[in-house]
């Protein structure tokens, strides 16, 4: 579903992944409060990520892109000896992650497109709202490839194209942090992408129809669009969750 005043772009940014770095240290110290200000909707993408990434004692889990490592708190929750490491590319974000949760183990990285880990080396991978800020998508897909198991699975989440008029209004009337550099992609782009990458899709789902208002509305919400998957109303949830597999 395409909305006539928004412009869609193909799957690869016209920025570095550098401006996205610049964004993000720049917005580091507001991170934490703006998102505050809408807690429910977005904690849900930590609470949906401990229910679909089946995690088990002793997994070795890379979150990428980490922000203030909040999702650490998730994971460990769920299962305490998990092996998590926290990759970030904003150096400001990283500090703020230090100072509210200085357990965390952080990896800083350069670029999405080549991940300082070796092959293979995790058996979870968690990347919550980073595929739009990638300037090359399907390099970080193939890296995300790379770096896991042959027994991994990935879990992603990434806003569909539908979202940017809902972000735009967002930010006029209340401000916060921003996307900086970004691309929101159509759901089925992102299918073709995982799949051109290796990625088998086990699993797909738009969320928060309503992410914000009273919670009566945001349940009536989430019970709409749970009943209409596979239909365009669940394009227009603007979070939406991918559940893969290698193989």
């Amino acid at each position: 579903m395409f909305l006539p005043f928004v412009k869609y772009r193909p799957p690869q940014g016209d920025w570095s992944d550098s401006e996205v770095e610049a964004h993000w240290d720049a917005v580091a110290e507001i991170y934490v409060d703006s998102n505050n200000r809408v807690k429910d909707a977005h904690d849900q993408r930590f609470e949906m990520s401990v229910r679909r990434l089946e995690l088990y004692p002793g997994c070795r889990v890379l979150n990428v892109s980490s922000r203030d490592c909040e999702a650490d708190d998730y994971v460990r929750s769920a299962v305490c000896n998990a092996q998590v490491v926290n990759a970030e590319i904003s150096r400001g974000l990283m500090n703020v992650a230090a100072r509210l949760r200085p357990q965390a183990r952080q990896v800083k990285i350069g670029t999405y497109s080549a991940l300082p880990f070796e092959n293979a080396a995790f058996d979870r991978v968690l990347s919550l709202e980073t595929l739009e800020h990638c300037a090359e998508p399907e390099a970080f897909l193939r890296e995300l490839y790379r770096v896991s198991s042959s027994e991994a699975l990935l879990l992603l989440s990434a806003p569909p194209y539908t979202a940017e008029t809902a972000y735009h209004v967002y930010t006029a009337l209340f401000g916060g942090h921003g996307e900086g550099p970004h691309r929101f992609i159509p759901s089925r782009e992102v299918k073709r992408m995982l799949a051109d990458c290796g990625w088998v899709l086990r699993y797909h789902e738009g969320t928060l129809l309503m992410p914000v208002g009273p919670r009566f509305i945001k349940d009536a919400g989430e019970w709409l669009i749970r009943r209409f998957q596979n239909t365009p109303l669940a394009e227009m949830g603007i979070r939406q969750f991918y559940v893969c597999a290698k193989h």
